[in-house]
């Protein structure tokens, strides 16, 4: 059960806030998930800022959670990168973006801080941090076709340290009001340690967004398609 609240834009800001009950009897405020974000646009500038929290409420297993149950378990989608912190008891992450547009050229920058709080029935211990920078510039060099390049770096710190630096580029090329084509490649490189799936700790592996890993600090991927809206 969930509630959730739009604002009207006044003067260019819109707040959003959203509240799920955590479902627990007799726990009060566990499994809990709430967020809020406002938002400011003017001309060609725009400006946001959130913060989401969610606890943990998954069940044991030999006294250490198991995972995370609900919906909160997709900021982990299978990653390494944060995928050892699933037993965590709760996480909060607070994020700030930035983006301008100055015809045919638009560029953004934004910062993010993840915090995945440990506690008994954790697999880990502390708080391991995540902070994240990242920036990307598109050009839209005709009316169909668009391209961007971009670069995110992040630090891991707390229980275990490690760095990600990350370089994506992509185009986009439009065939008719419901359908494009499009490519996308990114690179990665970690260094440092990074907990495991299975609680320990091991080389930091690099791990693109949901697309896997490959057992190696480096990792390559290209995505390649073609998109029909309905």
């Amino acid at each position: 059960n969930a509630v959730k609240y739009t604002s009207p834009v006044v003067g260019g800001f819109q707040f959003v806030g959203m509240y799920a009950l955590g479902g627990v009897a007799g726990k009060s405020g566990a499994g809990q998930t709430w967020s809020a974000g406002l938002s400011y646009s003017n001309g060609p500038f725009d400006a946001a800022g959130g913060y989401y929290y969610a606890a943990n409420r998954s069940s044991l297993a030999n006294g250490i959670r198991t995972g995370w149950n609900g919906t909160s378990d997709g900021t982990f989608d299978g990653s390494l990168v944060n995928g050892g912190y699933i037993s965590a008891k709760s996480i909060g992450i607070a994020r700030g973006a930035l983006r301008y547009t100055f015809a045919p050229f638009t560029v953004g920058i934004d910062y993010s801080n993840a915090q995945y709080k440990a506690d008994a029935t954790s697999a880990f211990r502390g708080t391991q941090k995540y902070d994240t920078a990242r920036g990307f510039f598109n050009y839209q060099t005709t009316a169909s076709l668009l391209v961007g390049v971009g670069y995110s770096y992040t630090k891991a710190r707390g229980d275990t340290s490690a760095t990600y630096h990350q370089v994506s580029a992509g185009a986009d090329y439009v065939l008719s009001k419901r359908t494009d084509l499009y490519a996308v490649g990114a690179w990665q490189r970690a260094n440092g340690e990074q907990r495991t799936l299975d609680g320990g700790t091991q080389p930091a592996q690099a791990s693109i967004g949901s697309y896997g890993y490959g057992g190696t600090r480096t990792q390559g991927i290209i995505n390649l398609g073609l998109r029909h809206r309905f």
